[in-house]
């Protein structure tokens, strides 16, 4: 075989490994999106959830209106936040997480004002939607993981040599973790309501 034949096997090989890089690139970031997706199908049901739970402690709790304000507050702010999923900044993170930090809290003395009034914990409404709502709550924990570890892995396939020239070549870049602060932990913490 001559050096031209040996040149040539040697560029088809290279484009057959270009090719097939930048495909896995494009598997991770698209299964990543997805990821985020969940996430905010998600947050969406809890968003649409909040507002049938505050009607049917009204009814029973007419007297904690502040309460029941301050849900109403925090479920506006969280829907406010908007995430691009391709393009997420720590910056973005830390807004949508202190957002469900905030709406976990309120959320969590709602639930609590239920305590305070059995009809209301006897209530097929309001066991069902607080049924639905702690389901909820363990999706959006199952959808986070799944989110990080999509963003693990495009990471390390960002990092890792050789397929770092690609993702330089091609402008693939590390994704941010959907990661808690300190602060917002407690407030994730899920709402122990005892009946």
């Amino acid at each position: 075989m001559n050096i031209a034949g040996i040149l040539g096997i040697i560029v088809i090989a290279v484009a057959v490994w270009v090719i097939w890089s930048y495909n896995a690139f494009i598997r991770l970031v698209n299964r990543t999106d997805e990821a985020w997706a969940d996430i905010d199908v998600q947050l969406k049901r809890r968003y649409d959830l909040i507002p049938n739970l505050i009607e049917t402690v009204k009814g029973y709790a007419a007297h904690e209106k502040e309460t029941l304000n301050q849900v109403t507050q925090a479920r506006t702010e969280a829907t406010q936040v908007h995430v691009d999923p391709s393009n997420i900044t720590p910056a973005q993170i830390q807004a949508i997480a202190g957002a469900e930090a905030g709406l976990a809290q309120s959320l969590g003395k709602l639930l609590a004002i239920a305590e305070n009034y059995p009809d209301l914990k006897a209530n097929e409404n309001f066991v069902e939607l607080q049924r639905e709502l702690t389901d909820t709550e363990n999706k959006i924990q199952a959808s986070r993981r799944f989110y990080n570890t999509n963003v693990r892995d495009l990471n390390t396939v960002v990092q890792s040599f050789p397929q770092n020239i690609i993702a330089g070549a091609f402008s693939f870049v590390n994704r941010e973790f959907f990661e808690l602060g300190e602060d917002e932990q407690d407030a994730k913490d899920p709402v122990k309501v005892k009946f």
